[in-house]
């Protein structure tokens, strides 16, 4: 991208503001929007050189310059992505938000997947929104107290966790595994390193696991094999999938991995 295109970009950002929501007179202005030295104002940079990145003089911004102008134009995470590629051909450094639900729209997505199991989770892997097949087949969510509901948590805490599991250190290798790629990705370091220390102390095996220099690669697909109370041996092909427009969320559906899977499921769920 040249600079005249973040220069386009700018203008059309900064026209898009409403002054008077913000506190600036809206008397006696030429053109709608925000002037150029109120934008510098607001990212506290000079006119003049606000003026020149809109004018596409002056050369590339830092990504520091970036953001505060991201901020002053009020750019949400989408926004702000397109600005870093313009400006520097590159997208923002990952920042990590706090999920504590998800849109109506997802929650339908989940319920519309039944009889198939599927849940969104955070970048911390926290179950935050779950459908029915999830709660019959998984765990009853809805029951447990949000801090609890974690997916590293209960599977090195709970006993029944470990019990389900065909091939249990594989199976924790691998999660965390994912947990590290996925949290580094998302910029939620630090977001995760209560639960990193908790789970250290509380458990030796998340310890020594977390402490390898090298675990298996993220895997998005695969077949997960459980046994569950009621429908015993039971095989799922297990697929994760990144939620549109927001990096710390991820969509995880359980596919019956056979049509005998499959009945087993829809049996128990309408039971």
């Amino acid at each position: 991208m040249t600079t005249s295109h973040l220069g386009e970009y700018l203008r059309d950002r900064r026209m898009r503001l409403d002054p008077a929501a913000l506190g600036y007179p809206s008397e006696r202005r030429r053109t709608p929007g925000l002037r150029r030295e109120e934008v510098a104002q607001r990212a506290n940079i000079s006119p003049t050189w606000y003026t020149w990145l809109e004018q596409g003089r002056g050369g590339a911004p830092s990504a520091a310059v970036l953001d505060r102008i991201a901020h002053a134009l009020m750019l949400t995470d989408l926004e702000r992505e397109h600005l870093f590629l313009l400006g520097l051909g590159r997208p923002p450094q990952a920042r990590y938000q706090v999920s504590e639900g998800v849109t109506p729209r997802l929650q339908r997505l989940l319920d519309v997947l039944d009889p198939c199991p599927a849940v969104i989770r955070t970048a911390t892997w926290d179950v935050i929104a779950w459908n029915r097949g999830a709660t019959r087949v998984l765990m009853d969510y809805a029951a447990l107290a949000p801090q609890q509901r974690n997916v590293l948590r209960h599977l090195f805490l709970d006993a029944r966790a470990r019990a389900a599991q065909y091939d249990w250190d594989s199976v924790a290798r691998a999660v965390v595994g994912s947990f590290r790629v996925e949290a580094a990705r998302a910029g939620a370091a630090a977001a995760v390193q209560p639960l990193v220390d908790e789970l250290s102390r509380l458990s030796p095996e998340f310890h020594a696991l977390w402490n390898e220099p090298e675990l298996p690669a993220s895997r998005h697909e695969a077949v997960k094999h459980i046994r569950h109370p009621v429908l015993g041996s039971f095989a799922f092909e297990y697929s994760t999938f990144a939620v549109d427009g927001r990096t710390d969320l991820s969509l995880v559906i359980y596919n019956p991995a056979t049509p005998d899977d499959l009945q087993r499921l829809r049996e128990l769920l309408d039971a």
